[in-house]
């Protein structure tokens, strides 16, 4: 299947100077002027989709969902539903990677790992953080590196919580041990092999990382936390180890991403190891908020489109070594959002090479193949 999108302004995600992007089958063909006389004298089905007056972009990866739901922590009750497809795709989201929250009694990897399979049936790309809230960690296999190596969906493990009155209190050793399985299950089977820490509001903020780094050896870029927009103390400390080369992602589950993404930047954050995410299904969370939070970065805060652009995009995609997401260029995967070019709202989302949202509507029926 041939599908030209034409007539856009393209952000890869830096703005290019080109206008068109040819899918073939799940991936990005050309970026440019495509001669469709050409195309048609293949005698194959091709679609022309016109995105004029619109931004094409990278579709976006979201790093961090609990797509079978969050406990709520308030009982039963507050137990929270699972992400569905619509949600995400409406959303612009292409790539999800979804963890267990505080609930690991309930909320089982085996059930998360089946919903991630779900949803690459149903044509988008998702993956999932082995472990969860507490140590020793929840796995599949009976050990985080097996499940990296041996499922082909792992990407990492956590979300652990540290500085939280929730968390398990692990010691450092046991720390390094858990970043090392990580790692080494990661460089076997050529993932990422990131430890994916929620830091709570506690007063020891990221030192327990930080002590990691000073003490062990660690590498800096299998540590990824999230959560850092909770104070202006823990943003700073989240600066300072971006800076030794860990990875930051800030959630949407309340307003403001921009803000935070201002105050990373002027306090010298390195931009490259950035990213946001929902946090969805967590109380108050929705993917929807990561498009809405994106759209405020650049219409209410006033940052450039293609400074915000990388943080919904490249970044969480290079974070998890996802080496097809996040970008558009030849040979990549074929994630691409159309936004309107006024409002920032979606239009069309191709996951995976096909047309998933017309006109801001989700097309019913379409499934995708396992990959």
């Amino acid at each position: 299947m041939f599908t030209l999108i034409r007539n856009g302004v393209l952000h890869t995600p830096a703005p290019v100077d080109a206008r068109s992007v040819l899918l073939v089958g799940e991936r990005v063909a050309r970026l440019g002027e495509v001669d469709e006389a050409a195309l048609a004298a293949l005698g194959l089905p091709f679609e022309v989709v016109d995105a004029r007056g619109g931004l094409v972009i990278p579709g976006f990866v979201d790093p961090h969902q609990h797509l079978i739901g969050a406990g709520g922590e308030k009982g039963f009750a507050s137990r929270m539903p699972e992400v569905s497809l619509e949600q995400l795709l409406l959303a612009g989201i292409t790539t999800v990677v979804g963890c267990l929250g505080t609930d690991g009694s309930t909320r089982h990897l085996g059930a998360l790992l089946g919903k991630v399979r779900q949803l690459v049936a149903q044509g988008v790309s998702a993956f999932l953080y082995t472990g969860g809230f507490h140590l020793p960690p929840l796995t599949l296999t009976g050990s985080v590196t097996d499940d990296l190596v041996f499922i082909d969906r792992v990407l990492g493990v956590g979300e652990l919580a540290i500085s939280d009155v929730r968390s398990s209190h692990p010691t450092l050793d046991e720390l390094a041990r858990l970043v090392s399985a990580a790692m080494v299950g990661g460089r076997t089977a050529g993932k990422a092999g990131v430890t994916h820490f929620h830091v709570g509001p506690g007063r020891t903020l990221l030192a327990p990382l930080h002590a990691l780094l000073d003490g062990y050896e660690v590498v800096p870029e299998c540590l990824y936390v999230t959560h850092a927009n909770r104070s202006d103390a823990l943003m700073d400390d989240a600066i300072a180890l971006s800076r030794r080369g860990a990875f930051v992602d800030v959630d949407t589950v309340d307003p403001g991403a921009g803000r935070w993404i201002r105050y990373y930047l002027e306090h010298g954050g390195v931009p490259e190891r950035l990213t946001v995410s929902s946090d969805a299904h967590t109380a108050g969370a929705e993917p929807a908020k990561l498009h809405q939070e994106f759209v405020a970065a650049v219409r209410e805060h006033g940052l450039p489109l293609e400074l915000v652009l990388p943080f919904f995009t490249a970044n969480p995609a290079a974070a998890l070594k996802l080496r097809g997401k996040g970008r558009l260029a030849p040979e990549l995967d074929g994630d691409v959002v159309v936004l309107d070019g006024r409002s920032l709202e979606v239009v069309h989302v191709f996951a995976r090479g096909r047309q998933r949202v017309r006109d801001g509507r989700l097309l019913a029926g379409r499934q995708g193949d396992e990959a």
